[in-house]
């Protein structure tokens, strides 16, 4: 069998390469010197635009690395201005705790005082006690421990076992109550 031919319409479409001798290449004459010219300006300024891309990628590094380590901070401090409201009521429980013969009066005044500033340590810190008795109960808030009959509507707090805290809108603890049942008809 014979090998089939190329058809004329493919070897039209062929390009024709010219004939290289062995040892021969097929690199272009050596460019002239506008030329040589041209290609060091654009050598050179390749050479900018990676050295401004690495500049600008090593500054982005930085930027993120800050900002991590700022997070980092935050997240490690982000209690302490809470903290620091919370350092009074410790210092006048151990002063409480110190006075040798205090009296009954004095330890509720002493009381009385600390307490006033655990709350206001609170509200600085966001912290807010619910105390729902007489409202209506609401799941998300409350946590009904029992049900009872009441002249009151049906769902609302008739008790309150333990207040509850929200830390700013988040339930941190919910208020355990007695909740009204619907009257039976």
């Amino acid at each position: 069998m014979m090998p089939e031919s190329p058809s004329p319409a493919a070897t039209d479409a062929a390009p024709t390469l010219p004939a290289v001798e062995p040892g021969e290449t097929t690199q272009n004459p050596p460019a002239g010197p506008e030329v040589e010219a041209h290609l060091a300006k654009v050598r050179a300024e390749v050479e900018e635009l990676r050295d401004s891309w690495l500049r600008a990628k090593a500054e982005a590094d930085n930027v993120r690395r800050r900002a991590q380590a700022d997070v980092a901070a935050a997240h490690k401090y982000a209690i302490e201005n809470f903290a620091e409201s919370l350092v009074p009521v410790m210092d006048s429980l151990q002063a409480a705790l110190a006075t040798p013969q205090a009296t009954l009066e004095s330890l509720r005044a002493g009381v009385e005082l600390t307490h006033k500033q655990l709350a206001q340590a609170f509200e600085k810190g966001g912290l807010v006690m619910v105390d729902p008795l007489g409202e209506k109960f609401d799941p998300h808030r409350h946590q009904a421990m029992a049900t009872i009959e009441s002249d009151q509507p049906a769902n609302t707090v008739l008790q309150v076992y333990q207040k509850g805290f929200l830390v700013h809108d988040r339930v941190l603890r919910p208020a355990l109550v007695v909740v009204a049942k619907g009257k039976e008809a």
